[in-house]
C-alpha cells in the first residue's frame, strides 16, 4: 500500500509553489519566474519540507531587495494523513505568501 491523504486537495493554482526534494535553488527560480508574470506567489510545504520554503522565502526577500518583494502573513496548519500501517498522522503545513513590494 501507499501512503495517500484523507483530504482531497483542490487544483493547483498557477501561482503555487510546493516544495519538496528537489534542489532549493530550484524552487527559488520557479518562484522568480512566477513572479515576473504574477503579482503574488504562494510557497506551500509540508512536515519535513517546511524548512525549505523558509529557506526559499528567505533567500528570495534577502538577496532579491533591489527588486523589492515582501512576505505576506504567514499560514500554518496541519493535515490528516493515513500512513502505511493504515494509522492516521497529523503533518504540519505552511504557506508563505511572496509579493511584490
Amino acid at each position: 500500500m501507499s501512503t495517500s491523504t484523507s483530504t482531497t486537495r483542490p487544483p493547483k493554482a498557477s501561482n503555487e509553489i510546493f516544495i519538496g526534494k528537489k534542489p532549493l535553488m530550484t524552487y527559488v527560480t520557479a518562484t522568480l519566474v512566477q513572479l515576473a508574470n504574477e503579482p503574488t506567489v504562494l510557497i506551500k510545504a509540508r512536515g519535513k519540507s517546511i524548512t525549505r520554503a523558509v529557506d526559499v522565502a528567505q533567500i528570495i526577500v534577502k538577496r532579491m531587495d533591489t527588486i523589492g518583494y515582501k512576505i505576506g502573513q504567514i499560514k500554518l496548519g496541519s493535515e490528516q494523513v493515513t500512513s502505511e500501517d493504515g494509522k492516521m498522522r497529523n503533518v504540519s503545513t505552511i504557506e508563505v505568501p511572496i509579493s511584490r513590494a
